[in-house]
């Protein structure tokens, strides 16, 4: 993982960044490493310090974030950066409690960075040390109702020497053998203490409160290419579902309402869907070949050259290739 100092640094004295530590862990939230790992890389090539991000454009941060879901968590991260850049000097605070005060940081995280990157003993839990300690324990009220006794039972396990390398450790037994669905216990360090295996019902724990169904909702996408080749695009409102992202006019499914941006021969082509986290999403497509003279009502015509696909939120991007797929070239 790009984010960790290997062991060898450790020794010669090389400490965790807390920069690096933070981005990683707002990168993580809900997200596999798989899919954060290149997105990581590519913000600390170009913004290598904090110092970096906070200086940069609201607009290219959120390009560079299209694709990785959660895009509060990309607002939350400029404001946390310009907070540490405006109030602590381009440091971040090296507790718990001062990491608490900044934008965007809540428990988990403050505790994250406080571990690993100034070795403060912060009770550390994700999703992963959740289900280390419901089987450990043998917890089996369901969460999210027992995450508190988790936390507690997390607390007691955690020791004042190298808490970083502990918290890091028991998120990784959870990730790799303590796994959700036929955990290796056969090779667990925690395979005797563990309560669940002796009760052999570790494969069912931690237990959940079953989830009511996710509503489905619908609506239109407007895609309009210009003659010249120009995209017409919007950039969402700051606060709300995808705020601050670029995207395609649309109606009916996030709140807005409003009519078609151009009065043209829309096409319907089919439907993209997609799924959020309260909802299911069906937009059904419409595309149309726009005149160089047209005014959109809504939106602008992005010149080809400048309309980067990537930046898209992968919703918008979904239907942005099924639009391609039937619109001419210019």
């Amino acid at each position: 993982m790009p984010w960790r100092v290997p062991p060898e640094e450790k020794k010669a004295g090389v400490r965790p960044d807390p920069y690096r530590v933070w981005l990683s862990e707002v990168m993580l939230q809900q997200t596999t490493v798989a899919a954060v790992r290149d997105y990581f890389r590519r913000f600390t090539d170009r913004w290598p310090t904090v110092a970096d991000l906070a200086a940069a454009e609201d607009a290219a941060v959120m390009g560079e974030w299209a694709g990785l879901g959660y895009y509060a968590r990309a607002r939350n991260l400029l404001a946390c950066a310009r907070a540490v850049a405006r109030d602590h000097g381009g440091v971040f605070p090296a507790t718990r409690d001062g990491l608490l005060t900044l934008p965007g940081i809540g428990p988990y995280t403050a505790s994250a960075i406080a571990a690993i990157a100034h070795d403060e003993a912060a009770v550390v839990v994700d999703g992963n040390v959740e289900r280390v300690m419901a089987r450990l324990w043998l917890v089996e009220d369901p969460l999210p109702g027992a995450k508190a006794e988790l936390t507690r039972l997390a607390g007691i396990l955690t020791p004042q020497k190298r808490p970083g390398d502990y918290a890091q450790a028991v998120m990784d037994l959870g990730a790799t053998v303590c796994t959700p669905r036929n955990p290796a216990c056969g090779i667990c360090p925690w395979m005797a203490e563990c309560q669940a295996r002796a009760a052999g019902v570790q494969a069912s724990l931690p237990r959940k409160t079953e989830k009511a169904a996710k509503p489905v909702r619908q609506g239109v996408l407007w895609i309009a290419r210009r003659e010249d080749g120009a995209w017409l695009v919007e950039r969402r409102a700051e606060r709300g579902l995808l705020g601050g992202m670029l995207g395609f006019p649309g109606s009916n499914w996030d709140g807005a309402g409003g009519d078609s941006p151009l009065a043209l021969d829309w096409r319907v082509i089919g439907d993209v869907r997609h799924t959020f986290t309260h909802f299911h999403l069906i937009l059904q497509v419409r595309v149309a070949v726009a005149p160089v003279a047209a005014l959109p009502t809504r939106g602008e015509f992005l010149p080809h050259h400048r309309f980067r696909p990537a930046e898209l939120p992968t919703v918008f991007r979904k239907g942005f290739d099924l639009a391609t797929s039937v619109l001419a070239p210019p």
